[in-house]
């Protein structure tokens, strides 16, 4: 399986390309709904969750993770080992977040980007290590499982979902 997985999710990157295009939108359109009314509009809120939520189970299942194959839905699937959920800030979000809230997430931004260029790198050998053993270790799958979650935190905050500044934490 670690030699095709890439292949077999091909129609999750085609799906995931039109979805991509549609948080484009949302995001213009949440950016100026929480500007003037400091509410995220709950429908685009749950696509933007739905989206970032199957994104991060084809990436596990890519990252030879995770061997079932995702599911075709923005909804939460319990079964499935990927869980991804943000809770909706029933408060609401400050109306300045959207001016400035890119340029705060960019210390945060880099050091996930570095953590998940490391977590990239620690899959290619994860990738032979499995294709001989069969197995993934431990200490690579808990690298790439750490640079999966601080990718997911620092995407959730540069989208204004949710309003607390990520931890610099490994864990």
């Amino acid at each position: 399986m670690p030699l095709i997985k890439w292949l077999l999710a091909l129609p999750h990157y085609l799906v995931l390309l039109v979805l991509g295009i549609g948080t484009f939108f949302v995001v213009i359109i949440s950016f100026f709904a929480v500007l003037f009314t400091g509410r995220y509009p709950r429908g685009m809120f749950d696509y933007m969750v739905g989206v970032h939520r199957w994104a991060f189970r084809v990436i596990a299942y890519t990252d030879l993770m995770v061997d079932p194959y995702p599911p075709f839905t923005l909804a939460d699937d319990p079964s499935y080992p990927v869980r991804f959920d943000i809770d909706y800030p029933e408060q609401g979000v400050n109306n300045w977040r959207p001016l400035v809230h890119w340029l705060l997430v960019i210390p945060y931004a880099i050091a996930a980007y570095l953590i998940y260029s490391l977590g990239r790198i620690l899959v290619f050998f994860a990738f032979f290590t499995i294709l001989f053993t069969k197995r993934y270790p431990e200490g690579m799958f808990d690298i790439v499982r750490i640079s999966l979650r601080w990718l997911a935190r620092a995407s959730a905050y540069e989208n204004w979902m949710v309003t607390r500044y990520p931890p610099f934490e490994w864990d």
